[in-house]
C-alpha cells in the first residue's frame, strides 16, 4: 500500500496525463492535426465525430449527470477522508491522480456546449479542440506538480521520521 515509492504508480500516472491530453473531448488530435493539414475526407471525418462526440457527452450530462455528480462527489469525499484524515496512502494516491480528470471533464463538457451552440467548421472545430487541449495538459501539469510534491513529502516523512 506504499504508493508514492511504487513506480508503476508514477508510469500509471504519466499514461494517464498522456492519454489525457492526446484525447480532446474523446478525439484523438493527431485527427485535427490531419484535418488542418490535409482537409477532404480527414475533415469531414473530424467534425463528424466531433458531432457525435458532442452529442453523446452532452445527452450524458443531461440524462445522467445529477446522478454521476452525486456519485462522484460521495466516492472523492470518501477517499479525501480515508486518505488525508485517517492517513491511508493508497486512498491518497488514488484521490491525487483520479480527482484532476474531474476539472477535464468539466473542461471537455464547457467545451462541447460551446461546440453545440455554434455551426461546426474546421475552425471553430479545431480552435476549441486545441484550447481544451491546453486546459488539460494545464490541469495535468498542476496535478502532476501537486502529485509529486505529496508523494515526495510522503516518501520522505515515512523515511526519517519512520511514521
Amino acid at each position: 500500500m506504499r504508493s508514492f515509492s511504487n513506480l508503476w504508480y508514477w508510469i500509471g500516472l504519466a499514461a494517464l496525463w498522456s492519454s489525457a491530453s492526446h484525447w480532446a473531448m474523446g478525439v484523438p488530435y493527431d485527427l485535427v492535426v490531419r484535418a488542418r493539414r490535409v482537409g477532404g475526407q480527414s475533415e469531414q471525418d473530424l467534425l463528424d465525430i466531433v458531432r457525435i462526440n458532442v452529442n453523446r457527452l452532452l445527452y450524458i450530462v443531461d440524462v445522467s449527470g445529477l446522478v454521476i455528480f452525486a456519485l462522484s462527489c460521495f466516492i472523492f469525499t470518501g477517499l479525501a477522508i480515508t486518505g488525508f484524515y485517517y492517513g491511508l496512502e493508497f486512498a491518497q494516491a488514488v484521490f491525487l491522480l483520479l480527482f484532476p480528470l474531474c476539472f477535464v471533464m468539466l473542461v471537455n463538457i464547457v467545451a462541447a456546449r460551446r461546440l453545440r451552440q455554434q455551426e461546426a467548421t474546421l475552425e471553430i472545430v479545431s480552435k476549441t479542440l486545441t484550447r481544451c487541449r491546453i486546459y488539460t495538459q494545464i490541469i495535468g501539469m498542476i496535478s502532476i506538480l501537486i502529485t509529486s510534491l505529496w508523494g515526495m513529502y510522503q516518501n520522505f516523512s515515512i523515511g526519517i521520521l519512520g511514521w
